[in-house]
């Protein structure tokens, strides 16, 4: 399986569109990992993990062919993961379709907020619930619950290709009880986990912090999810979380979990 995190910045981004903090000016001074849009992945490259405001701009600077998705997968309808307006631009007069090219997952609020928008247009919307794996094309796809929207049925996710299994994890506290009941037993290739707040812990129970993303990984590996040697990956990462690429690397490594950065790219 192929993956490439087209963005690992939070919901402002890194730096900051309107806050001058540490890590947004030491971005502005140095750019490289340290600019991060907002958060999506690329599966294969035909599946899609949400489809924010920094799409078309992470299309262009990384060469990637849209027209080749088959999916588009969201976790929640947070506006850093869902921008519904950017889904007309698959269709006439934009394009020479007259049917979205893609089928689009997503739960009850997704599902509604697109319909809502586009009650008349020729998209096709499956809606998606916790634990509930549903197919597409080679993929075996189980949404679990994440600890973020108490008032939605927000996202994390198994993706299977029949040969491997990746977990994505971003937008989420440390899970409640019944994510861990449903995760005994399963296996997990690779992952990649939020790390929102790095060292700088705030009362929000839905992100995570270096020490809750060590935990979180921790508890995987110790319930035979994730092997030692299984590759994780960190996205999500706030200005807030005052930490640079680099003093990621610093805190995250020693603990066998590598900073993810816009546009990397790994395969296991």
């Amino acid at each position: 399986m192929r993956v490439q995190l087209l963005g690992t910045g939070g919901a402002e981004g890194i730096p900051a569109l309107f806050e001058p903090s540490r890590v947004s000016r030491y971005a502005r001074e140095h750019g490289g990992k340290d600019v991060r849009s907002r958060s999506c992945a690329l599966i294969n490259d035909d599946l899609k993990i949400d489809l924010g405001p920094d799409s078309w701009h992470q299309i262009a600077r990384f060469g990637v062919d849209a027209t080749q998705w088959t999916a588009i997968v969201y976790t929640h309808s947070h506006e850093d993961h869902f921008c519904p307006s950017e889904l007309q631009y698959a269709l006439y007069p934009f394009t020479g379709q007259y049917f979205a090219p893609f089928t689009i997952y997503g739960n009850a609020e997704i599902s509604r907020l697109i319909w809502e928008r586009y009650p008349e247009w020729p998209i096709e919307v499956v809606e998606t619930k916790s634990f509930e794996p549903f197919r597409h094309g080679l993929y075996t796809i189980t949404p679990l619950k994440a600890y973020h929207k108490l008032d939605e049925d927000a996202h994390n996710l198994l993706i299977t290709d029949g040969e491997k299994t990746l977990l994505y994890a971003t937008d989420t506290g440390i899970w409640q009880p019944e994510t861990w009941e449903f995760m005994q037993g399963k296996q997990v290739d690779a992952a990649i986990v939020e790390c929102t707040e790095g060292k700088s812990r705030t009362p929000y129970y839905g992100h995570m912090d270096i020490q809750d993303c060590a935990a979180f990984v921790a508890k995987l590996r110790d319930m035979g999810c994730l092997s030692p040697t299984s590759p994780v990956f960190t996205t999500h990462h706030g200005h807030l979380g005052d930490c640079t690429h680099e003093e990621l690397e610093m805190a995250l490594c020693p603990k066998g979990i590598q900073p993810g950065f816009d546009g990397l790219v790994f395969e296991f």
